[in-house]
């Protein structure tokens, strides 16, 4: 069951796809002729909020082999040039474009060494989301959101799949008592997305000569507070982190035929 600080969560991502559903859902394929690109680059912008980490306090020997005793929750990634890791930069308003052509590493979530492999997840509308667990500690991947999925993982790099049927957000958790693991999924339905990498950059090619807006989509980097939870394995009582907001930007852009547009974003915790 969702919380109702998660409710707003999924609420907000919908509102900031509220101008794009109807064209997503009769997203059609065509042959972009003189395809042009938008490349940029996501950038922290003042000092840094303070990082939320948690006490890594169940199975160390596989989740904290190096003796860190804490984790970070890896909701805020910033390079040393300032670089912000894991932003979802995608269009708005596209109706009609190349294929479906999602990365594939994207579309593939491993459990490994307690933390969820991409952090980020991009997995089109009605395509299959593969999962597997590299741990030999037994994971539960608990979806809620645009689908609902409690996965156990009991064997090691066992892969399974599980259909995304509906557009829009999806978090993860482990109930299996690790509770600072956490990711995303966007489940999307036109393939216009991509998710800046270690440096902040980010590309999206093969776009229709046109205007466009841009939007920068991160799922936010403070915790509201910790909810009371139970690990499902044992039944002892835990806390859970719960995150804030996501939050959004957005930038107008034109594409020209055969060129390469650049839309920079600069974030802060104002």
């Amino acid at each position: 069951m969702c919380s109702v600080h998660q409710l707003v969560k999924l609420s907000v991502f919908a509102l900031a796809l509220a101008g794009t559903a109807a064209a997503q859902s009769d997203y059609k394929v065509i042959s972009v002729s003189n395809p042009g690109t938008i490349t940029g680059t996501v950038k922290w912008s003042g000092p840094l909020p303070r990082i939320a980490s948690f006490t890594i306090n169940k199975d160390p020997e596989v989740c904290d082999p190096e003796s860190h005793k804490v984790r970070d929750l890896e909701r805020l990634m910033v390079s040393p040039q300032g670089g912000v890791a894991n932003t979802v930069v995608f269009l708005k308003d596209i109706s009609q474009g190349k294929a479906m052509d999602l990365p594939a590493p994207r579309r593939f979530l491993d459990q490994k060494h307690c933390r969820y492999e991409p952090h980020i997840l991009l997995v089109a509308k009605d395509d299959g989301l593969k999962m597997k667990s590299s741990d030999a500690v037994l994971h539960t991947v608990h979806m809620d959101g645009a689908a609902s999925y409690n996965l156990p993982f009991p064997f090691v790099s066992q892969v399974v799949s599980r259909t995304m049927p509906s557009a829009g957000l999806v978090n993860l958790r482990c109930n299996g008592g690790h509770a600072w693991m956490n990711a995303e999924i966007l489940v999307v339905s036109h393939p216009y997305y991509a998710v800046t990498d270690a440096d902040g950059k980010f590309e999206l090619s093969d776009v229709p000569p046109g205007q466009y807006e841009v939007v920068a989509w991160h799922e936010g980097w403070g915790v509201a507070r910790q909810e009371a939870a139970f690990d499902v394995l044992t039944e002892r009582k835990i806390q859970r982190p719960i995150f804030t907001d996501p939050k959004t930007w957005e930038k107008s852009v034109t594409v020209e035929g055969n060129r390469t547009a650049v839309v920079n974003f600069s974030l802060s915790d104002k």
